[in-house]
């Protein structure tokens, strides 16, 4: 079966607790067609975003095929107490076991993207990574996942994984900082090696460029708000953005900032706002 386009905003579920399910169907009734969760019940609660999908079905808000679905391998040490696999079983083991629970609390029978959520070490790409990633590459060719990617990366390793000649991901995710030049290491590689970057807290990680009094009087010329305008310019230097937002108002903003398309002199502007 193809992989489905990806949409151009995704919706992230972290961090929401009781309140997964709700959100995420008001986030399909607000028009985002991109999940992100991950098996981690430490910061998701991917049961629960099951339950929004299961209620917007039930609505007729969407399908199954309308939906990008994204979720994520958490090694150990990233989890708490309620882990979505057996500790004792080796790595592959509990890669297959990880997709398989997200499978069930999703409904669904595949996923658009599996995600390592972070390799085993911050420096170097290990080999319980490479093992972890060939078992992932085994469960996307039986047809659980459609695309791979790796999330909260450094360029080194994705430098590591190429002179290893692993595959290299669809995807990488990673946190995005105006102050380190919003990524531009890592995005440059994604670039040259046609894999699509998404980012995340691309808000909540840079308050500076939110009250930027320019960007605030610029926002404001463009009847716009200044998170739309982040939002506007990272699409435009090729970064897929996340919002994991509970408010309504903030998801329709959010979604509304698809329709602005910035002068180059703003992208510019922005790129080297604090980095």
């Amino acid at each position: 079966m193809p992989a489905i386009p990806v949409p151009d905003f995704l919706y992230g579920t972290a961090w929401k607790e009781h309140r997964t399910a709700a959100l995420t169907e008001l986030a399909l009734r607000a028009g985002f067609r991109g999940i992100d969760t991950a098996n981690q019940r430490r910061h998701y609660h991917e049961a629960g975003v099951g339950e929004g999908l299961a209620a917007a079905y039930r609505a007729g808000i969407v399908t199954r095929p309308d939906l990008f679905l994204q979720t994520k391998f958490t090694y150990q040490r990233g989890q708490d107490h309620r882990l979505p696999y057996d500790p004792s079983a080796n790595l592959a083991a509990q890669v297959a076991q990880s997709l398989a629970s997200s499978l069930d609390h999703l409904g669904t029978d595949h996923v658009d993207s599996f995600v390592l959520h972070g390799p085993a070490s911050g420096y170097d790409w290990t080999d319980a990574d490479a093992e972890v990633w060939e078992a992932m590459r085994k469960e996307r060719d039986a047809g659980r996942t459609r695309r791979l990617g790796v999330s909260n990366v450094s360029l080194q390793h994705l430098e590591q994984m190429q002179a290893a000649h692993s595959e290299l991901p669809a995807f990488v995710q990673n946190r995005c900082f105006a102050r380190l030049g919003w990524d531009r290491q890592v995005r440059s590689f994604c670039r040259e090696h046609k894999i699509t970057y998404q980012g995340f807290s691309l808000l909540t990680a840079n308050p500076e460029v939110l009250q930027h009094p320019p960007l605030i009087a610029r926002a404001r010329q463009m009847n716009a708000t200044p998170a739309q305008l982040i939002f506007s310019f990272a699409r435009a230097v090729g970064i897929l953005p996340l919002t994991g937002t509970s408010s309504a108002d903030h998801m329709k903003e959010d979604l509304a900032s698809l329709g602005f398309r910035l002068p180059p002199e703003l992208v510019q502007a922005m790129e080297s706002i604090a980095g």
